[in-house]
């Protein structure tokens, strides 16, 4: 099947295209997206493929499903388009970052900027149904990202991880963690930041602490 995906990512994920499940998922979404608005934009489904190549990729952040508000979602996790109000888990990301970096506040939650850095912003499920959270689950999108998580742990080696709240740990749970680096924490939702299991993870710090334990570049938070 010809997937309007980065060149890098085609060649490493040509095969799932192929399977029979991915078939009936891109018919899924095509009748979701004819009959109704569904998030993000079609052109975005792919976007966190599109920002960072899979020879770029050092480190991945899993989220679950796209944001399901009007205007919100870009097709990269956690991440909202330019003048967008940002939600509480991003507002308690960039909370983090400041505490931990001590860098300002940005003016945008709009994420590229880190996905053209190499950071894969994967959420497990890449699109949704206007207003309705989790519409898009368990119809074959999260098969395609765990081949996604998969060849990276299989194909690279010193990927950072960033695995926040009870879904995330289990969506990476067959990490090679002998050549990958694997940080856990709460998720930055309120939820779960405001019982103490996300503020002081110091993810950020950490994250580019062992990209340059390892010879790479770090990322500018």
């Amino acid at each position: 099947m010809n997937v309007n995906i980065e060149s890098s990512w085609n060649q490493e994920l040509k095969q799932e295209f192929d399977e029979s499940y991915f078939a009936k998922l891109t018919d899924f979404v095509k009748t979701e997206y004819k009959n109704g608005t569904c998030y993000p934009k079609g052109s975005e489904i792919f976007a966190a493929f599109d920002y960072c190549s899979f020879d770029d990729v050092k480190v991945v952040i899993i989220g679950q499903d796209p944001y399901h508000g009007a205007g919100q979602a870009n097709g990269l996790c956690f991440s909202v388009n330019n003048g967008i109000d940002m939600p509480p888990s991003l507002i308690n990301i960039f909370k983090e970052i400041r505490s931990d970096l001590n860098l300002p506040f940005p003016s945008t939650g709009n994420l590229e900027r880190w996905a053209k850095q190499g950071v894969l912003l994967l959420n497990a499920t890449l699109t949704v149904k206007a207003h309705q959270a989790g519409s898009h689950q368990n119809k074959g999108w999260e098969q395609f990202t765990d081949a996604v998580i998969q060849t990276i742990s299989d194909k690279k080696k010193n990927v950072v991880f960033l695995l926040w709240g009870g879904y995330a740990k289990k969506k990476g749970a067959k990490i090679d963690r002998s050549k990958h680096h694997v940080l856990t924490s709460g998720h930055p939702s309120p939820l779960s930041a405001n019982r103490g299991y996300w503020f002081g993870n110091r993810h950020f710090s950490k994250t580019n602490e062992y990209l340059l334990e390892t010879n790479q570049v770090s990322i500018n938070w």
